[in-house]
């Protein structure tokens, strides 16, 4: 059985531009903890506050239980 975890990524949380190196990152400390990537999907992710979206990423990670 897997277990399934998605997070968002933003552009505002990557220092503004996505930066492969901070990609690394998050995919290296989720590999740390037993997650594996399974997905990369470029998204408009709306914000929490007012209107529109900004661009983003939703990261799909897997592991096995």
């Amino acid at each position: 059985m897997y277990s399934y975890k998605v997070i968002e990524i933003r552009e505002g949380m990557l220092g503004g531009k996505m930066s492969g190196g901070k990609l690394e990152k998050i995919l290296n400390d989720h590999a740390r903890d037993g997650w594996r990537l399974k997905a990369i999907t470029s998204a408009d992710i709306k914000g929490r506050i007012g209107p529109g979206g900004v661009e983003g990423m939703l990261v799909t990670f897997e592991r096995e239980e």
